[in-house]
């Protein structure tokens, strides 16, 4: 071989691992893609996992009897009393309910006696009722209920009284707008949303990507662009917990190529009961999401949150379901979870 085929063999050589170099640097540059679902060709046979040990369910997904409407409640609504001179038709409440049911930020229901059952409800038709009440709430997540709030209320509530022959006992205002501050101070202390962050280690992630390892975990998409949540075992409840991403990189149209470096996994403790466990949940979704991912688990702070940060928490939430539960409040009731909202 003469020297210059030598030099032109090695000059093509070198340029083949230039090439391959760059190749290699753009691929681990852009984010972890998801796996190709598994199709006919290549799917597992599930005769072949029979006698496998499972890892043990990160929640309990089984439905259960969907909840009865949630009545008004004396400890968070201020109810107003609306006699009537004969029994009503459902269908008649229906047609004169306010078409906002709410005042201001806070949520006002309507509810009837049914002649029949002798048990208060919601108004359906086909039945009849022979007393109504009205209530809107004393506080949530926005504050305490307000003398505007409360005035757009009774508004509300005398044009529909006046419509279906209604007598309306109003409760004082300067009283009610106590109540809900009182209520509010006691309360708002107690409202605890646990997050953390998930921070790559290496490479960003694809949204794709996010969404296929926590789907592994139970997590469905949620409303909200870059939510997944992950379905309580009580039908209709709020999520158990809640993964976000940035809501622009969800966006994005090809999920694929959208790059995110962090994801957030939330807990909001007075919406769900102690007894489905939801701080073991957070805390072995976050370790097994960590772990999938090649991420650290960090704080707003972004220091990395140890076991032992996990044990200390644990300690303030249990002390935060006592607190609650001392109020009536139990975390995952109906009346807190419309309190906390």
């Amino acid at each position: 071989m003469t020297l210059t085929w030598a030099l032109v063999l090695l000059g093509g050589v070198v340029l083949l691992a230039l090439v391959v170099q760059g190749w290699w640097s753009a691929r681990r540059a852009g984010p972890r893609q998801a796996a190709p679902e598994l199709t006919a060709a290549n799917r597992i046979d599930p005769e072949m996992l029979a006698g496998a040990a499972e890892p043990p369910p990160l929640a309990d997904l089984r439905s259960a009897p969907a909840r009865a409407t949630a009545r008004l409640d004396a400890l968070i609504d201020a109810i107003v009393p609306l006699t009537l001179d004969a029994p009503v038709s459902g269908e008649l409440v229906l047609a004169h309910l306010p078409a906002s049911r709410r005042a201001g930020t806070k949520a006002m229901h309507v509810e009837g006696l049914d002649s029949e059952t002798q048990e208060w409800g919601a108004p359906a038709p086909g039945r009849r009722y022979s007393e109504l009440q009205a209530g809107v709430q004393l506080a949530n997540r926005s504050g305490p209920l307000n003398e505007i709030e409360y005035s757009e209320f009774l508004q509300k509530v005398n044009t529909f009284a006046e419509a279906v022959g209604a007598a309306a006992d109003v409760p004082d205002m300067l009283d009610v707008v106590a109540r809900a501050r009182e209520l509010d101070g006691l309360t708002s202390p107690l409202d605890a949303q646990l997050t953390l962050k998930l921070r790559s280690n290496n490479v960003a992630w694809s949204v794709a990507y996010v969404q296929q390892v926590a789907g592994r975990l139970g997590f469905v998409p949620g409303v909200l662009p870059g939510r997944l949540v992950l379905p309580a075992a009580e039908d209709g409840a709020p999520p158990l917990l809640v993964l976000s991403v940035d809501a622009q990189a969800a966006l994005a149209e090809q999920s694929q190529d959208s790059a995110v470096r962090e994801c957030s996994l939330t807990l909001d403790l007075p919406q769900t009961a102690a007894s489905a466990e939801p701080f073991p949940a957070w805390h072995r979704t976050a370790t097994t999401l960590a772990d999938d991912m090649d991420a650290t688990a960090v704080d707003d702070d972004g220091q990395p949150v140890v076991l032992a940060a996990f044990a200390a928490i644990g300690r303030d939430v249990e002390q935060l379901y006592q607190r609650l539960e001392a109020l009536d409040l139990q975390a995952g009731s109906p009346a807190a979870r419309r309190l906390f909202s």
